[in-house]
């Protein structure tokens, strides 16, 4: 396994203490969800779980955790900001290359982090600029500013405490179908018993229903278990010829090691 030290800086001691948070973020506080993991054990405990969670709770958790994985865009296509911003101030379309066509609207659209999300799962995920997701990315951008004003530097590479994560694209790595899982409470007992079967050690201290009940709860947990794959290097970082930009437009941390790894491999 690759060796990251600066991600082995917030381990602390690996045979001891670590805490992962895994945020569901929404537009509003309404269908935003906060879930803390603590690895100390031989189980991984499911400490806190909250709905309706504000900025400033997440901010707060970032200083406690060793990582905090949010499910939303970290930051915009660069294609997108340059052409925003020479649309603004009356460029001419000839020097920006526009031709208005589906693939020149396709860099405009999707991050290099978000191609890279595609050829590893082949889905694409929203686009930050033209899906709803924006209004999300607008309040994550506050978000990551309080996170910073509490002392905690920000690396939308992921190298640091805060990562973005995809929950879906992670489930389907750790090979669970996830077919309705977001819309259906039975879609996702069904699949909390699959991971529950997968991963016996994940102790959720009761709060099983509400993962049931909430699709933002469920995907705040398991981004929080998706926290701890990026916290022992069990992802790609962005490649070097992309770090600059993944610094600018986020890069997601998507597992490649499975589920049970999560528990029983040590940092090497």
């Amino acid at each position: 396994m690759r060796y990251f030290p600066e991600v082995a800086v917030h381990l602390r001691d690996y045979a001891g203490l670590m805490l992962t948070a895994g945020v569901d973020l929404a537009a509003e506080n309404k269908g935003t969800a906060l879930a803390v993991v603590d690895w100390s054990g031989p189980t991984a405990t499911l400490t806190d779980l909250r709905l309706g969670v504000g900025d400033d709770a997440i901010a707060e958790a970032a200083t406690t955790v060793d990582k905090l994985g949010i499910d939303c865009a970290l930051g915009w296509p660069d294609e997108f900001v340059s052409f925003v911003v020479a649309h603004a101030d009356h460029e001419s379309i000839d020097a920006l290359s526009v031709d208005g066509g589906m693939d020149w609207r396709r860099t405009l659209a999707y991050r290099e982090t978000d191609r890279d999300v595609r050829a590893k799962t082949g889905r694409w995920p929203l686009s930050v600029s033209t899906d709803r997701l924006g209004l999300t990315a607008m309040r994550c951008a506050g978000l990551l500013a309080r996170i910073q004003a509490r002392g905690v530097a920000v690396d939308r590479s992921g190298s640091g405490v805060v990562v973005e994560i995809y929950p879906g694209a992670s489930l389907r790595l750790w090979g669970f179908d996830t077919t309705g899982y977001r819309v259906s409470a039975a879609a996702r007992e069904l699949l909390l018993t699959r991971v529950l079967d997968a991963a016996p050690w994940l102790d959720l201290q009761g709060h099983a229903e509400l993962m049931v009940r909430s699709g933002d709860a469920f995907d705040a947990v398991i981004a929080a278990l998706a926290s701890r794959s990026a916290a022992l290097g069990h992802y790609e970082p962005p490649p070097a010829q992309h770090l600059a930009r993944a610094r600018r437009e986020g890069w997601t941390a998507l597992p490649t090691n499975p589920l049970a790894a999560l528990i029983s491999a040590p940092v090497e």
